[in-house]
Parts: C-alpha cells; sequence; structure tokens
C-alpha cells in the first residue's frame, strides 16, 4: 500500500463520500419531479400552456415507473444475489391478475351483456361465479392478493429449488418453465381468468372512475411513491448485514455455505421479497394500462425485464430504474418509427452494453471522470542516507566491532 499524507487521505475520503451524496441528491430532486412537479403540471396548468403535461404522458409515466419497480426487483435478485431469475414478469403478473379480478367485479351491469357476472363469463357459458372470485368482490382482500398469492408462488417454488440447491443457469431455465407453464394455463378459457383476452374494460376502482385523469393521476402518484419506497428499502436492504452476505453469496456461496450460514434461507427470503416488489408493480400496473393478459408473463417479457437491468447496470438500484426508463422510452419511439426493427435494436443494445458497457448506463459519468481526471502525482521516496566511508578499515570490519 503507497504511502499517503493526511491531505491524501482526507481527499480520497472524502470523494469516497461524494458518490452516495450526489446519488441521494438525485433521488430526492427526481422524486420531487416524477411526484409533486409532474402531477402538479397536469392538475394545474391550462391545456395550451407549455409547461402542461397532458393525460397520455402522465399514463405513460406511470407504466414506465411500474417497469422501474419491476426492474429493481429483477436486480435485488441478480445484481446483488446473483440469482438470474427468467420468471419474475410472471410475479409482475399475478399481483396484476389479483387487482384486475377485483376491477372486473366492480364494472357490474355496465358490462356488454349487463350481467353480475364479468363479460367474458356470460361469452362462455358460466351459470355463476366461480367459488374463488367470490372474495374478490372487496378491495381489502385483493390488495391482501396482491401480497400473498405471488409470496406463496415463490415460497413453495423457491423452498423446493433451493433446498435442491439448483443455482446458476439452472435455477434461470426453472423460473422460465415456471413462467412458461403459468401462461399456458392461463391462456385456457376454462381457468377461469379470460383465456388469451385476459380482464380488460374496468371502470371502477374504490369508488373512484377509473378513466378519470383525476383517478389517473392519483394511480400515477401511488406509483411514484411504491417506486420510492421500494428504493429505500432495498437500499436500507443492501447497505444492512444481510446485504453484505448477499453479495458474499453471490461471489462465492460455498465460502459463505462452509461458515455456517444457510444460504437457502437467505436466497428464499430475497426470492419472496422480490416477488412481492414485482406483483406490487404489476398492481399498479393493470389500471393504468386497462388490461391483463397472459402474454405479460410470458418468458420473453421477463427477459425484457432482464436488459433493462443490464442496460442501466445492476447491483446499483439507481441503473435498474434508469434502465427500464430508457429502453421502454426507446421502444415506445421505435415501434413507431421502426415498427419491425425493435427486436434487433434491443438486441444490438444488450450486446454493445455487454461488450462495451458493463457497469450500463450508470457507470458512464465515472468513466468519464476517470478519463478526464489527470493522474495523481506519486509522492517521491524518502531520502536514503549516504553511507560514510571510512579510512580506517578496521573501524568497519566485523572482528574490531566483535573486540
Amino acid at each position: 500500500m503507497p504511502n499517503l499524507n493526511d491531505t491524501q487521505i482526507i481527499r480520497r475520503g472524502l470523494l469516497g463520500r461524494i458518490p452516495a451524496r450526489l446519488e441521494l441528491i438525485g433521488v430526492i430532486a427526481a422524486a420531487l419531479v416524477v411526484i409533486v412537479v409532474l402531477p402538479s403540471l397536469n392538475a394545474f396548468a391550462p391545456e395550451g400552456s407549455a409547461f402542461h403535461v397532458s393525460d397520455f404522458t402522465i399514463n405513460l409515466y406511470g407504466k414506465y415507473l411500474c417497469y422501474a419497480v419491476l426492474a429493481i426487483s429483477v436486480d435485488l435478485l441478480w445484481g446483488y444475489t446473483g440469482l438470474l431469475s427468467l420468471g419474475q414478469c410472471l410475479f409482475f403478473s399475478i399481483g396484476g391478475y389479483a387487482l384486475g379480478m377485483y376491477l372486473m367485479l366492480m364494472i357490474g351491469k355496465l358490462g356488454q351483456y349487463h350481467s353480475d357476472l364479468p363479460d367474458f363469463m356470460v361469452f362462455l357459458g358460466y351459470p355463476k361465479l366461480p367459488a374463488h372470485w367470490v372474495p374478490f368482490h372487496s378491495f381489502w382482500f385483493a390488495a391482501a392478493a396482491v401480497i400473498w398469492v405471488p409470496g406463496a408462488v415463490a415460497l413453495i417454488f423457491g423452498y423446493l429449488a433451493f433446498r435442491s440447491r439448483i443455482r446458476g443457469v439452472y435455477f434461470s431455465i426453472l423460473t422460465q418453465a415456471l413462467t412458461y407453464a403459468a401462461s399456458l394455463m392461463f391462456f385456457r378459457n376454462d381457468f377461469t381468468f379470460g383465456g388469451n383476452n385476459g380482464l380488460t374494460d374496468f371502470k371502477f376502482i374504490v369508488g373512484h372512475d377509473v378513466r378519470q385523469p383525476a383517478t389517473q393521476r392519483g394511480l400515477y402518484i401511488c406509483t411514484g411513491l411504491l417506486l420510492l419506497g421500494t428504493y429505500a428499502l432495498c437500499k436500507w436492504l443492501t447497505q444492512s448485514k444481510f446485504g453484505k452476505l448477499q453479495r458474499a453469496v453471490r461471489d462465492s456461496e460455498n465460502r459463505v455455505l462452509f461458515s455456517g450460514y444457510a444460504t437457502a434461507n437467505f436466497k428464499l427470503f430475497v426470492f419472496v421479497v422480490s416477488a412481492i416488489i414485482a406483483a406490487l408493480a404489476g398492481a399498479l400496473y393493470v389500471p393504468q394500462v386497462g388490461i391483463i393478459n397472459p402474454s405479460e408473463m410470458t418468458p420473453d417479457k421477463s427477459l425484457e425485464a432482464v436488459v433493462w437491468v443490464a442496460v442501466g447496470g445492476r447491483g446499483t438500484l439507481i441503473g435498474p430504474i434508469i434502465g427500464a426508463v430508457f429502453v421502454n422510452a426507446l421502444k415506445s419511439w421505435a415501434t413507431r418509427a421502426y415498427p419491425d426493427l425493435w427486436l434487433i435494436i434491443l438486441g444490438a443494445m444488450f450486446i454493445v452494453v455487454v461488450l462495451f458497457l458493463p457497469g450500463g448506463i450508470v457507470s458512464i459519468p465515472r468513466r468519464v471522470m476517470a478519463r478526464w481526471r489527470r493522474p495523481e502525482q506519486p509522492l517521491p521516496p524518502l531520502p536514503t542516507p549516504p553511507v560514510e566511508a571510512s579510512a580506517d578499515p578496521a573501524k568497519t570490519s566485523p572482528a574490531s566491532s566483535a573486540s
């Protein structure tokens, strides 16, 4: 380790704290803009004003924020624990279906068939409402189901997988197979969840018209608060002793296992927490987008979420948010300008990031600063005291010294 004087030590210590401070300031500023400024401009700025934010923009950004929460759940598994899950969109969709069932029952007789049953049940000839649909007349039961249903699925699947010490690519394949199997079930008309068309045509949520701008604005604010709360929770979790253990499991699980820790329990806990986070994002996604169907849980959707995290920068929390918003904004533009080239653009972007920018977008400022910062000049070595020559060789000989 090189010798450092006090000034260098203090300066390097301060430089080590700057990124955390900048991150906190950036998060607070972004939260104020997203949660306070944009909804205020939508509600109070006149439509002809240059500062007005349209209802379409609020709805679109609400969808991006839901995707950002989903990306954080992927990063909590992949970036911090080393578990590449290709099934996070399954939990995202389960949360969406749980709230979507409540929204379908709130339509009442305002559907096309003017029946108490949802329209797809009337079309398919259901004689009465299935028993597992009945409790979803209650909003609070549906809200609880958003949490406990995906949590139970993740707990059962994770317990079986981690108890068998399945890891690496095998875990990824298993989560992908679970997602694919679930999507096949939800595509079936006799599974009582709308089949291929899914759940749609929502009208009311807790007594408010879901199609009104004020309701959409409220849902957007709730999504922003969810994103902020998820970021704060994951930040606290990853910076605690548990977070250090997460990274140890990611870097060398065998060493942690030989140290006496039950790594399967830690991985199971993270897996369940990430599933619940993804489900909460899906629950807020559904009333803003207006539909939920099995295509949202297919494996390719989960792969897209992995790309968001990789592009933004995994293992950073801020990176997945940036990646989710950036990639989906690019998708919105590319599918209009070049609809046949979007998958090629997405694949090329992923390859470029993996090969030339492994730290993601969030690492660009650090790379630029490292390139332009002048290297510190090394301290000059301490002068070596000269050896005095003696005219009398007997004074420097060992024999004379011993005598």
